[in-house]
Formats: C-alpha cells, sequence, structure tokens
C-alpha cells in the first residue's frame, strides 16, 4: 500500500509549500473530471499530510500495514547458524535471569558470533 508521501512522490521531510506544490502537480496530470479515483486517492494523500499537524498525526496514529510473507522469509532465513560453546551453554543454564553470571555468558556469546 502507498503512503500519501509515495503518492504525491514527496519526502518524509518535504515541507508545506513542497506537498501543496507536488499535490498542485499532480492534480493538473490527473484532472477530476477525468481521473476520478487517482484524483480522489491524490486529495486524500494531501489532506493527510498538508500540514505540520496533519503530518504528526499521522505518524503517531497511522500503522504501517505488515507485508506478511516478507516477514516470516525474513524470520526463517538464517544465513548465520548461531554457535555456542558448551561452556557457555552451561553458564547459561546456570544462570538466574538477574544473575551477573547470565550477563557475562549472554555478552560472552555474543561477542563469538
Amino acid at each position: 500500500m502507498k503512503t500519501p508521501y509515495d503518492i504525491l512522490e514527496v519526502v518524509e521531510q518535504a515541507t508545506d509549500a513542497e506537498i501543496k506544490q507536488a499535490y498542485l502537480q499532480k492534480v493538473k496530470q490527473f484532472p477530476p473530471d477525468h481521473y476520478h479515483e487517482q484524483f480522489q486517492q491524490i486529495h486524500q494523500a494531501y489532506e493527510t499530510i498538508k500540514d505540520l499537524s496533519s503530518r504528526t498525526k499521522y505518524a503517531l496514529f497511522t500503522v504501517p500495514e505488515a507485508d506478511f510473507n516478507t516477514l516470516l522469509e525474513h524470520a526463517f532465513n538464517f544465513e548465520q547458524a548461531v554457535s555456542i560453546s558448551a561452556e557457555h551453554f552451561d553458564k547459561l543454564l546456570r544462570a538466574g535471569i538477574n544473575d551477573k553470571t547470565f550477563k557475562i555468558a549472554a555478552s560472552d556469546m555474543t561477542k563469538t558470533l
């Protein structure tokens, strides 16, 4: 799904003036009497990010759409196998969550990766 920034072809750091200019260019390219659906999409995108307040609301309250296929592919793509020595594994088994030994063993393990 395209974001309002993608629709208007502006960067997220664009100013109000740049966003308005991009909106007007898109309206010229897709006039409402010929391209009703595209115009509605462009207008909605503009209304969503037209000023700082709108952009802040969009950033705070819009949850990006998740592409679960990509997430699953990334989750199951193990390019580097995790290896842990028997000594480190034994330390981890004996340590408690708040134990200093656990923290040391975990940090030693990440150093070997």
